[in-house]
């Protein structure tokens, strides 16, 4: 089965308003129409409608980085997944820096998830293992992943899983083709245990963790990685354009 493959630009907490526009600006003026691939941005919140507004009408999408998991009420500084249906297509859910750095419990990754696709929208679920954990690689996805589709009796199509290994984000330490290889690999089959196989055959698995520019090329030929989410060089319009064109090539 073809899957189309997805590559996100996660810029974090990075550029200021004038520094996102011209991003923006670069990146449409270089993806816009490109094949092969979905392309999704994810900008800081501030700058969401202005990613909206400016890649209107193009084939680039709008992701946010995160979402409250109410639909509204009193959570000053939050916002909901029905206020970035007017903005966003894309959510990213469960990244490492939120769950280890603020906090975030399996229980709120998981009602985010469910709480972006009632809203119509598509969740990016990352997952991954911290350095202290590669020796129990597969006893911590298949946690996160039972953790984070609780309750859902089947696989959405909506979903992309991101599998990030903690210890390579912004670090430099990408982990080897093979090795990320192995890891989407071993993901799709406990999807296929959880669900079913053709739905774990058709759902989307990226590599996240130190992607470039140059070593993008070993990932995008694994046959069960399906893009990837970028950090760092998603802040380089000429980088992550290398990015996007690599992974649609191949």
């Amino acid at each position: 089965m073809a899957r189309l493959p997805v590559v996100g630009g996660n810029w974090k907490m990075n550029t200021n308003r004038a520094e996102a526009r011209a991003l923006l600006s670069a990146l449409r003026a270089d993806l816009d129409g490109l094949t092969g691939t979905q392309v999704a941005i994810c900008p800081p919140a501030p700058w969401l409608g202005d990613a909206a507004d400016m890649l209107a009408g193009s084939t680039l999408d709008v992701g946010a980085q995160d979402v409250h998991w109410e639909a509204k009420g009193a959570f000053t500084g939050a916002y909901s997944a029905p206020m970035l249906a007017g903005v966003a297509s894309w959510v990213i859910v469960g990244h490492s820096e939120r769950r280890h750095v603020f906090g975030e419990t399996s229980e709120q990754t998981n009602a985010k998830l469910r709480a972006v696709l009632a809203a119509g929208l598509r969740p990016i679920l990352a997952v991954g293992e911290r350095r202290e954990e590669t020796d129990r690689v597969s006893d911590i996805l298949h946690t996160q992943l039972t953790e984070g589709f609780a309750g859902l009796d089947r696989l959405p199509a909506e979903v992309v899983i991101a599998y990030e290994p903690v210890w390579a984000i912004g670090t430099g330490l990408a982990a080897t083709p093979e090795d990320a290889q192995a890891r989407c690999a071993l993901i799709r089959s406990m999807l296929a245990e959880r669900f079913d196989a053709p739905s774990a055959e058709a759902c989307r698995i990226q590599y996240g963790g130190s992607v470039t520019a140059q070593n993008i090329d070993g990932y995008a030929k694994q046959p069960d990685i399906d893009g990837a989410l970028v950090g760092g060089a998603s802040l380089d319009a000429v980088a992550f354009g290398a990015i996007c064109r690599a992974v649609a090539a191949a």
